[in-house]
């Protein structure tokens, strides 16, 4: 199952995409701690990307997410920026530069995808379905 949403260029965007991404993992069954960690990487890379990069040429950013076989697979766009997203390594004192960090810890694996000038920063992390219930399968 999957999702792409088009959102304003803005940082309330973040809070939009967290509430859909939490609201749609819930329905579709995933347990809850990795709805969690979901959110928080999709926190993450939007904020980069609202912090780091430009815009689609649509004046938008693209968050989507894919569920199947226990794993999610996050996914934000962006128009590109003049650096390569990293994880850093800030010293304790550093107010910022953690985001890409904490994706890499939670994460199976992540990474940066280029499109002409569109980049795309991914993450792939366990989401198991509840126990006791079982997944909801896609119509079809």
């Amino acid at each position: 199952m999957s999702s792409v949403v088009l959102l304003p260029y803005a940082p309330s965007s973040v809070a939009v995409a967290r509430q859909r991404l939490s609201t749609e993992l819930q329905e579709w069954g995933v347990f809850s701690g990795a709805i969690d960690d979901a959110v928080l990487v999709v926190s993450e890379l939007l904020s980069n990307a609202l912090r780091h990069a430009h815009p689609l040429p649509s004046g938008m950013v693209r968050v989507a997410w894919f569920w199947s076989d226990d794993v999610v697979e996050v996914a934000v766009s962006d128009g590109g920026a003049a650096t390569e997203p990293r994880a850093g390594r800030p010293t304790l004192s550093s107010l910022g530069g953690r985001g890409l960090g904490i994706v890499e810890f939670v994460a199976q694996k992540w990474g940066v995808r280029h499109e002409g000038e569109i980049t795309t920063v991914w993450a792939v992390l366990p989401a198991p379905h509840t126990v006791g219930e079982p997944a909801l399968k896609e119509a079809g």
